[in-house]
């Protein structure tokens, strides 16, 4: 005995859903969300990390050589131009991550 659903199907009563038309693509939300999510940890690192690390360098040569808060504060803009240089070139390279999502 055959299938009814393969009578149906070669009848042409039951036809799929997108049969005809052009194939669905798939969401691109998908990358999106991942390239925000990596863009916002990667940043996140890269602005405390240096504030952190430099902040502390300067604290203790302070305290080693009685220049409080000099070089605290030296080591605190130093940190800030460094962030800002290793940003602004993570900036340009994520920015060419999201149009090679748009092309595809």
């Amino acid at each position: 005995m055959k299938n009814p659903l393969t009578f149906l199907w070669s009848s042409g009563k039951i036809k799929p859903k997108n049969m005809g038309k052009k194939p669905v693509k798939p969401s691109k939300d998908k990358e999106y969300y991942r390239l925000a999510f990596k863009i916002l940890g990667d940043f996140g690192v890269s602005i405390a990390v240096p504030v952190i690390v430099f902040s502390r360098l300067g604290l203790y040569f302070d305290e080693k050589y009685g220049f409080y808060p000099w070089l605290t504060i030296i080591g605190f803009i130093f940190a800030a131009v460094f962030t800002g240089i290793s940003i602004n070139k993570k900036a340009k390279r994520y920015a060419q991550e999201y149009e090679d999502i748009d092309k595809k």
